[in-house]
């Protein structure tokens, strides 16, 4: 999850009905992570079945399926790799090999102290596709994991990229500043760090009904999906919880995005009450020379789950042309 509403509209009343109901008003307390003095391990770089040890002894978890050309998937915040489990399953069965991980403090990789920002990110998905020697591979980012296709990019070239997708992402700033007037106050963050602190387990339960566009009339609501979500954050890291708020939430991607020369496919949906279309893909996709943008009317934000069978078919259809 990406978490983000429109600054002055019903969707973020509907996303802070959790925070009030874990304690509004509470403020943010300021966490510091504290650094740890992990030796560098002998088997840094070198990939088991399912792990690879990062430089600074992290363990991250990956999956690793068929063979063909490869598409590597970066997951949205507070969710895992299970969260591609549908279009993983979906392009394995049309040819692909496909890759997913657990982003470092997420899912089954390690909780280090530190490291929850997007150039240690960026590096950490480096070590992995070149452990993996993939080449001319398409990389897919969902919501925050948008920000880490962006920023691998910038920092590792596109030596080994074919192409990129951006689903539902964060790019290219989410932030208010006086360089980016429309975006959201940091008090908005502010009150989801707060709301983490007060009762995580909650509030990842309620954040689903405006994620999946649950609470609009008429909406078919899935329970299970809502336990699928639940399930994934709260496997998720306290530290990772907390601090990648900040993250994806103050990176300013805009810089990133314009060294993106290779085809690039947006996808958004119109009714996203987590990232709003209008601050993130539109301008996303006017930021990147080659890029494509496909509005989903009426979409939410989890549409890797809740318009599966459109998401896979335009993955399909781009990585094929």
């Amino acid at each position: 999850m990406s978490t983000i509403s429109t600054p002055n509209g019903a969707s973020r009343r509907n996303l802070l009905k959790g925070v009030a109901a874990a304690g509004a008003g509470i403020a943010a307390a300021s966490v510091s992570a504290a650094d740890a003095k992990t030796p560098t391990p002998t088997n840094s770089g070198k990939p088991t079945a399912d792990r690879l040890t990062m430089k600074d002894g992290t363990s991250l978890y990956y999956k690793d399926w068929g063979s063909g050309p490869a598409v590597v998937f970066s997951h949205g915040y507070p969710l895992s790799s299970d969260a591609w489990e549908d279009q993983m399953f979906f392009l394995l069965q049309n040819g692909y090999r496909v890759i997913a991980y657990d982003r470092r403090g997420f899912g089954r990789s390690s909780q280090p102290a530190k490291g929850y920002d997007y150039d240690t990110f960026a590096d950490d998905l480096a070590q992995l596709v070149n452990a993996l020697d993939l080449r001319q591979a398409t990389f897919v980012g969902h919501s925050m994991g948008g920000g880490e296709v962006a920023r691998y990019v910038a920092r590792h070239g596109q030596s080994r990229v074919a192409k990129v997708a951006f689903v539902s992402s964060v790019t290219p700033f989410l932030l208010k500043t006086p360089t980016n007037p429309n975006g959201a106050p940091k008090e908005l963050f502010d009150s989801f760090r707060a709301a983490v602190q007060v009762d995580r387990s909650q509030w990842n339960l309620d954040v689903t009904m405006p994620y999946y566009s649950f609470n609009r009339p008429g909406a078919k609501v899935s329970g299970g999906l809502r336990q699928n979500y639940w399930r994934q954050g709260q496997a998720t890291g306290f530290l990772a919880a907390y601090h990648a708020l900040g993250a994806f939430s103050e990176t300013d991607f805009r810089d990133d995005l314009k060294k993106i020369t290779v085809p690039a496919l947006v996808v958004h949906g119109s009714d996203d009450q987590i990232v709003p279309l209008e601050i993130s893909a539109r301008l996303t996709a006017k930021l990147i020379p080659q890029a494509k943008l496909i509005v989903y009317d009426g979409g939410s934000h989890g549409l890797l789950h809740v318009d599966k069978d459109r998401l896979n078919a335009d993955l399909l259809a781009f990585l094929r042309g």
